[in-house]
Formats: C-alpha cells, structure tokens, sequence
C-alpha cells in the first residue's frame, strides 16, 4: 500500500481489495516454510539446522511461486478498466514483498524466538495425504479418466455463460446509491444514455430541411425501441417554434424560416443559456440524446448495434458512432476479456518458460500446466451452470488465479522431482514422498487462500464479491486438479516411458536375433 501512495495509485472498489488478497498469498510461503521446519525438528534435528533445511529445500518452489503468482497479477495490466491495472501492481508488489519477508525476516525471528514443538507420532493431516496417494496410485487409471470426464461435463457450462452486467446492480440494496437508482427507473426516468452527434456536412447545416427530416426519421425510430423512454433532438425544438409561430407541428419546409427560428430562440433564451450543449459552434451538428431504462450493457450493445444498421441502411450521411458513459461501460467488460485473453496467455507463456527451466524437464514443464488450466475452465463450467452471468468482475479471472494455483503444482512437483533424483525413488514412492511432505502444506495454504477470498462474498460490491467466489472455486479445484490429476498424469507419462524402452529392447533383441 506504500507503493501505491508513493506512485500515485487510486484505491477504487476494485484496488482495495488489495491488502487482504496480498495477506491472503503471504501465509501460503510462510507454511511451506513452517511445515518443513517443523517436520524436521521433529525428525531430531535442532532448530537452526531444521531453519536451514527448510530454506534449502523451500527456496526455489517460494521464489518460483512467488514469481509465477507476480506474473499473474502483472498480466492484469492488459485490462482495459484502470483499477483492475492498479490491482495487479499493488498485489504483485506485495507478493514479491511477502517473498522477501518470508525467507529474509520469518527465518531470522524463528532463530531469535524459542519455539515449543510437540512430538507426536503422526499427524492425522499427513495420514490423510498418505491415505489420498495411496488411492490415486492404486487405481491410476479410474482416476484419471473419472478426473478428466467430470472435469469435461462441467467445463461444458461455459456455453452457458452470458456476457452481461449492469453497472448499478453491482452495489447491494443496502446502499444509498441502489435505492437511489431503483426509485428513479422505478418512479421517473432511466439512467442509461446513449449520445449522437449527427453532422450535417455543412455550415449550418442543422437547418436544412431534408437534414432536419433525416434525424426525425433517426428519432422516431429510437422511440419505437422497447426500454428507451425518452428521446431528445434538435428536431423537437424547430417542430415546437414552428408551431408556435404558424401552428404546425412539424419541420419547416424552407432552410431560411428554419434559421430565422433558431436564430429568434437563441435571442430569446435568458443570458447564460444557449444551445451549445445541443450544437456545435458553426451549426453544422446536433446533439441526439437517448434514455433508455432498466437495461444490461447487452441490451446497450444490441441496440447500439441496431441504430448503426439502420443509419447505414436508411441515412448513410449521418452515419456515426453511439457514445457516454453507458456504451463505454456497456463495451468495457467484452473489451476487457478479450485483453486478458491475451493477458492470459503472455503468463501462460511465461510461466510456462519458468516452470520448464526450474524443473529441467521440458515435457513435465508443459504437462504440469494442464492441472493448472482446467480449474478455471471447471470453475466458470460451474459458473454457467448454476448462475450464468458473467461481467467485468469475473473477466480477470483466469489471469487472477493462474500464478496461484501454479503454486501447489510448483511445490508438489519440486518434492517429486527431490525423491526422484536425490533420493532415487520410483514414481510411485516419489508421489507418496510428494503427497507426504508437502501434502500437509498444500492443504493448509488451500485452506488459507479460499478463506481469505471467500471474504470478499461478504462485500455489498458484487463485482468484488463475484471474484472472491469464484477465485475460491477455482483453488479449490486446483487442489483437487494437483491430488487427483497431477499424479496420475506423472504415473501415465512413466509407463509410456516403460513401454518405448521395452518396445526398442524388444527391436534391438529382434534385430540381433535376425543378424545372428
């Protein structure tokens, strides 16, 4: 938060919630640390040399996912909404932060404290992860199909999902704001506007009669549209003067009458007021405004759509954009995911390249990304199923969790990889080794993060409370992906491994066989 002070950063609805998913993310480094310390002092060993242990095993898996988590986080500055960019710099910066801390400060003080550890002859967190490795060794094949078909059927609710919000049901009913804004689309008015400047090509040319005709057909048209409630446009003015000076109702037939109107109703307005906020200075544009009431930004899309069809079908002279803030708000969100699309698959790259250099293994580096994308293609499955709305809040998602839920995968790979090549297991007893050391941990910090986004659900900012949700859907499903489908997947890569040896031992036996 510091840093942000220091750089100028606004805390918005989105940025505050900074502070608790910065404290959320630094207990996770801080109980890999722990739990090894702890496990090998009641291995026998003294405290300093159990700080030290753990910090040579630990060092690497935190600095990676601290990296990788950072890498998440940065991404968000592909987002088009500002504060969804201030997020991910302050959290980014906080977890590199909690890095220092966590392997600088946490050590030190431990050293410096006493500590009281109680010797008991197994936990029953680790009897449990014992329990859960044996289960997905033992029946490798059902696990894996059965992960892999409930993961396809519920990723099937994607196509469900609709891109849709609304910007004023995001806050609560208990704020003053949503009252405010359900009594005025209840009782007066709507609160969406769309805005049009329509040029008419010319120095004044507003009051040219066949340009006058061309926004009252744009306007009549507007008017027929369902939830639009009100139409404002140059055009009512010149129908109103001619009225009141020949008692018609309607556009005049000559440009010159047209000008001489507007020009004795410009006189006669009040010092102060004129028509700038409906003209521009040489009259050659008016200003078309439409209110439309009880509307979703897809409603705004659609009919924004709509009206630059018919322009170009039936007026392709006045051919324009529609703006305000209700198109802005209304394009933002299916801006916004196509950006952290892109966002997205940058830190796919990235980690990617870090996972594949840390492991030193090319394929495990690629194959372990699997584990870490289905979560968030499962959690938004879930999300189409039984809400189905989705909008800005939940358009950084992938992003958001990617770098986290990587870290599980980091931390269990690492311990795999330990049994593997200093301790000469075979899969199987690495993966019971994996499960077995950093099992404990990984529930733990599971547990902590889910319970520090699911904090969020408390929020009357449903936007924020959205992305509390669903980020704990999606790390909880990554605990699942890393016990169920990660191990599995290293099993199934190990025995295709067997096979090609046992397929070229078989070759080069056949081959001596026929030479001899």
């Amino acid at each position: 938060m510091g840093f942000a002070g220091w750089f100028g950063i606004s805390l918005t609805a989105a940025s505050v919630t900074a502070p608790t998913i910065i404290l959320t993310l630094a207990v996770a480094d801080s109980v890999h640390i722990l739990s090894t310390m702890f496990q090998k002092i009641r291995e026998g060993k003294n405290k300093i040399e159990a700080i030290i242990e753990s910090l040579r095993v630990n060092l690497q898996p935190v600095f990676l996912t601290s990296i990788t988590t950072a890498i998440g986080f940065l991404t968000m500055n592909f987002s088009d909404a500002p504060p969804f960019r201030d997020l991910g710099n302050i959290v980014a910066t906080g977890v590199i932060a909690a890095f220092l801390f966590s392997v600088l400060f946490l050590p030190a003080i431990i050293a410096v404290l006493p500590i009281k550890i109680k010797f008991r002859k197994g936990k029953e967190v680790c009897k449990s992860c014992d329990r859960i490795a044996n289960l997905v060794i033992n029946h490798h094949n059902l696990v894996f199909l059965g992960t892999l078909i409930i993961g396809f059927i519920l990723s099937l609710g994607i196509f469900r999902i609709d891109l849709n919000d609304q910007f004023v049901k995001y806050f609560s009913k208990q704020y003053d704001i949503r009252k405010a804004s359900d009594f005025i689309e209840e009782n007066l008015t709507g609160l969406d506007v769309i805005e049009y400047s329509l040029d008419s090509k010319e120095e004044g040319g507003i009051s040219n009669p066949d340009y006058l005709k061309k926004v009252e057909k744009f306007t009549n048209w507007y008017k027929e549209q369902a939830s639009v409630v009100h139409v404002s446009s140059i055009t009512d003015i010149m129908k109103r003067l001619n009225k009141n000076m020949n008692g018609k109702f309607k556009i005049p037939k000559k440009r010159e009458l047209a000008a001489q109107y507007l020009l004795l109703y410009e006189m006669s307005l009040p010092y102060g007021l004129d028509l700038n906020n409906q003209l521009n200075v040489d009259k050659s544009a008016s200003r078309m405004v439409v209110t439309l009431k009880d509307v979703t930004s897809k409603d705004l899309r659609a009919i924004d759509e709509k009206a630059r069809q018919w322009l170009k079908k039936n007026t392709p002279d006045l051919f324009t954009y529609g703006s305000g803030l209700s198109i802005i708000w209304a394009n933002i969100s299916e801006r916004n995911i196509n950006s952290m699309l892109v966002g997205a698959f940058w830190a796919l790259i990235l980690i990617s390249a870090i996972m594949i250099f840390a492991l030193k293994n090319f394929k495990l580096g690629l194959i372990s990304l699997i584990p870490n994308l289905s979560p968030a293609c499962i959690a938004f499955g879930i999300w189409g199923i039984f809400v189905g709305k989705v909008g800005l809040g939940l358009s950084v998602i992938v992003s958001l969790t990617l770098g986290i839920v990587v870290d599980d995968t980091v931390h269990f790979l690492s311990k795999y990889l330990r049994a593997r090549r200093e301790l000469e297991m075979n899969t199987e007893d690495a993966i019971r080794y994996s499960f077995h050391t950093v099992g404990s941990a990984m529930w733990i910090t599971t547990i902590a993060l889910v319970s520090g986004f699911s904090v969020f659900a408390f929020s009357g900012y449903h936007m924020n409370s959205d992305m509390g949700i669903m980020t704990a859907i999606t790390i909880s499903l990554a605990l699942a992906m890393d016990f169920l489908l990660l191990p599995t997947i290293l099993i199934k890569i190990e025995e295709k491994k067997n096979e090609t040896i046992k397929i070229n031992s078989n070759s080069n036996y056949d081959a001596n066989y026929s030479a001899s």
